[in-house]
């Protein structure tokens, strides 16, 4: 079986995820409330998309990202609450045996540890079961609380890149912060 092939298959036999304080799992048309409560605050999406002006922003959303293509795009749902309080992704690149994680929090939900644990899941995801060999992330730099999270899960700043896009009409600077597999072993031990 290809690499590829795979890392499909151990994607659609995981879709769900236990930790501690969360579930992470499939997003569903019947998250679109809860996204849209986060979704439509401006700091909570600054960084990360447009922010949504109805509803039915988040619901297209939902259907053309999440639900078009599901694997490796979770829900992160606080056991405590019941509520889908973000989303946490992880894009493989299977030819390269390596992944991105890329995440949004509601900002109710930020200071509480609660990204962190939910990308320390998918590390051991993406190192244990899929065999990944390294998994990065990318930050604006102004962003400063999204490398805060992947600092705490251990990944190093690998790179500046300048004018790496245009969000929301501005060109930003991104940061690469990344873990190997060989460097997450050595932390789990």
């Amino acid at each position: 079986m290809e690499n590829k092939e795979r890392h499909r298959l151990l994607l659609a036999t995981h879709q769900t995820i236990d930790t501690p304080r969360l579930i992470l799992r499939p997003v569903t048309l019947a998250d679109a409330e809860d996204m849209y409560a986060y979704g439509r605050d401006e700091e909570t999406t600054r960084f990360v998309f447009p922010r949504h002006q109805s509803i039915d922003d988040t619901i297209l959303g939902i259907a053309t990202y999440f639900i078009a293509d599901p694997l490796g795009k979770f829900a992160v749902q606080d056991k405590a609450s019941g509520k889908m309080i973000g989303t946490i992704d992880l894009r493989v690149d299977s030819a390269k045996e390596n992944a991105e994680i890329g995440y949004t929090l509601s900002r109710m939900f930020w200071g509480q540890g609660m990204m962190p644990e939910a990308a320390m899941a998918l590390l051991h995801f993406g190192f244990e079961t899929l065999d990944l060999v390294r998994i990065y992330a990318l930050h604006d730099v102004r962003n400063q609380n999204s490398g805060r999270v992947m600092e705490k899960i251990g990944m190093k700043i690998e790179a500046t890149i300048p004018a790496a896009r245009k969000s929301q009409g501005q060109v930003v600077d991104e940061v690469m912060r990344g873990i190997t597999k060989e460097e997450w072993t050595k932390r789990v031990m």
